[in-house]
């Protein structure tokens, strides 16, 4: 288990962070936050921590959160490879 696994409750977003996400994903969804955990705590999520930053890729999405505060910053769809 990871730091931001240990730290799900913790996680957080701001209300421009949230519009940002639903945005970039076409999310329908109001809850993003709980959106964002679920994927999180997907076992085929692949999290890697790199500088002051955790990459959460899923599903097609990439999910960036702060390491620090724990603050969802942002959320984009992945091309597949």
């Amino acid at each position: 288990m990871n730091d931001l696994v240990e730290n799900i409750d913790r996680l957080h977003t701001t209300e421009l962070g949230a519009g940002r996400i639903k945005r970039n994903l076409r999310l329908e969804t109001d809850d993003v936050v709980q959106w964002c955990r679920m994927r999180i705590l997907d076992r085929s999520a692949k999290i890697e921590r790199a500088g002051k930053n955790w990459y959460v890729t899923v599903g097609g999405c990439r999910i960036t959160v702060n390491a620090h505060s724990c603050t969802i910053i942002t959320a984009h769809q992945v091309k597949p490879t």
